[in-house]
Order: structure tokens, then sequence, then C-alpha cells
């Protein structure tokens, strides 16, 4: 399958699913979605993937169990990539009314990750490259996100001059960019992979002084 851009028509399911988000709605517009939102998002993992790897689609339904908002679907089409065997370190893209995200970095680490990304961050080799890629990415336009703690880490001083990365308990970037037209074309595709390129530094700094868990996986 050829990626050919996301068609208008997915963005126009999502508006409508924003305004219904009902059972109704879904089963009225299930083919809408499969031909114009989630067969666009899979051509697009097939076309990246000989470079980053096999995406996981992620299910249009969301876990409402311990969730306030019942609403029982996803207002948004999201892929990821987890590289086997790097532990942290993973490429996100997302389709949705308000356009295109494409994401890299690591959204859930575990107590052991956190304490071993802390520890690179302190040093002051590891520390210092996380910092300047951090830099250079701030200054290309992405936004770094994450989960922070309010407070200095246990264990760490409030004048260290890279407290802003150790109060991180998550750390990604991200760019998003509204509706235009190149969105409906092929250069979409070209957008997501530079984009990806451009986070490959981050993720391989992840991978290398975060890396996997060793705690039991959660039961979910």
């Amino acid at each position: 399958m050829t990626f050919d851009g996301f068609p208008d028509a997915g963005l126009v399911f999502y508006e409508g699913l924003e305004a219904d988000n009902s059972k109704a709605y879904w089963t009225a517009h299930r083919a809408t979605y499969e031909a114009h939102v989630r067969a666009p998002m899979a051509a697009l993992a097939e076309a990246l993937a000989p470079e980053f790897g096999t995406a996981k689609l992620f299910r249009p339904y969301r876990d409402v169990r311990f969730s306030n908002d019942k609403t029982p679907y996803k207002t948004h089409q999201g892929a990821v990539v987890n590289p086997d065997g790097r532990g942290a370190g993973a490429w996100y893209v997302q389709i949705s009314a308000d356009g295109l995200t494409v994401a890299g970095g690591a959204w859930r680490l575990e107590s052991d990750q956190v304490a071993r990304y802390r520890r690179a961050v302190a040093d002051p080799v590891q520390g210092e490259r996380l910092q300047q890629e951090i830099t250079r990415l701030r200054a290309a336009g992405w936004e770094i996100e994450g989960e922070r703690l309010v407070r200095v880490p246990a264990g760490f001083s409030a004048d260290d001059p890279r407290l802003d990365l150790l109060k991180h308990k998550t750390l990604h970037g991200a760019r998003r960019w509204t509706p235009e037209d190149w969105l409906h074309t092929p250069e979409a595709l070209e957008r997501v992979r530079d984009a990806w390129r451009d986070l490959r530094s981050l993720n391989a700094w992840l991978a290398d002084n975060v890396g996997a868990t060793t705690k039991e996986n959660r039961r979910r």
C-alpha cells in the first residue's frame, strides 16, 4: 500500500467524533475511519519501517476503566515504534482533527529507569550531551515535554546546572502541524521521516543511558 497523504475525510471524521463520541456515530462512520484514517496510517508506518522499525497502531477504543471520562473512542489515531532491545527511546506519530503530531523520547519510565536517567543527567559527560541535544531540539522548533517533579529530586542539589532536566520523570520532544494542503499529499511522509531522524540522537541517549526496566511488567 502506498502512502498518498491523510485524506481530508479522515479529519472531518474526527471533527464529527469530537461532537458525537458515541457508538451510533462510530458505527455509522466506521468505514470512513478504516479507509481514511487507519489505512493511511498503516501505509505511513509501512513506508517508515525499513529505517525505523515496525510500528504498532493503537486501537481506536479508550480504556475507560479508571477514567472519569467515559467517552468510548479516541479522537486521534496514533502509531509508535519501540526499537527492539533498546528499552527507552521511541518514535510516535498521530493524526487528528487538529492536524499532525510527531514525537519521540520516553513517555513511561519505571523507577529503576528514572534512577538511571538522573544519574546520567548528573554525570558531567552524559548530562552535558543531553543538555546540548535538548538545546539543539528547542532551537529547531521542538517542544520538550514530560512529567516533572516540582521539587529537587532526593539526593541531588538545587545548584545542579541541569536541575530542570533532573526534575523530569519522563522526557520527550514533540512537533505539531495544523492541517494544511501538504497533509493530504505524500509530503506528510517526508515530514514525519525528517522529524523522526531529528530525534535519533535523543532516542540514542535514552537507550544508552536509561535502557530497559528490570522490574516486572505491571498489570493493566
